[in-house]
């Protein structure tokens, strides 16, 4: 890898893409994948959250699970690269994990991979007086994410209107 010297402070964004450009060639060679990075600050701390996936092993299928020493192992790279190169001003927490069984839907593969399954969907303002609804995800189109409630009608929501969704964990 090449050494670069990075000054000032950097922001969420340049953080994350430096981040992106520093782990993919090391997750392609590991067999994973980048699903999200997030670089937060919630209280007084700062959080700097790497979710990954495996690889998968053909072309026409879905990314897989994660073990904890998969996630270790990416956690110690990503540690001493980011060490090398010091790009992050303030004191952080490194978080290496999965997306886990309730994770947010971010690209358009998501809503297509994830397609028929239950999601929470939080909204930034109430529709029908919720901000807050769970049901099958029937597609996004123009827009729109599609939505069948527990009634089995179908909301076409404004995308710009909704403000996360997630997959809903059933046991």
């Amino acid at each position: 890898m090449q050494e670069r010297k990075l000054e000032g402070r950097m922001s969420k964004k340049k953080v994350i893409d430096l981040v992106t450009e520093e782990l993919a060639p090391y997750l392609q060679k590991e067999g994973y994948t980048l699903y999200h990075t997030e670089f937060v600050k919630e209280g007084r701390d700062w959080f700097l959250r790497v979710f990954i996936e495996k690889a998968p092993e053909h072309p026409d299928e879905w990314p897989g699970n994660v073990s904890a020493d998969d996630c270790e192992k990416v956690s110690h790279f990503l540690s001493d690269r980011l060490d090398q190169l010091d790009p992050i001003e303030q004191n952080y927490y490194l978080e290496v994990s999965s997306p886990g069984m309730d994770r947010p839907l971010l690209k358009d593969e998501d809503f297509i991979r994830y397609k028929d399954r239950l999601v929470d969907v939080k909204l930034y303002e109430s529709i029908d007086g919720k901000k807050k609804l769970t049901g099958k995800l029937i597609g996004r189109s123009d827009g729109y994410l599609h939505i069948e409630d527990k009634k089995g009608k179908v909301l076409d929501l404004p995308r710009e209107k909704v403000s996360k969704i997630n997959l809903t964990i059933v046991f």
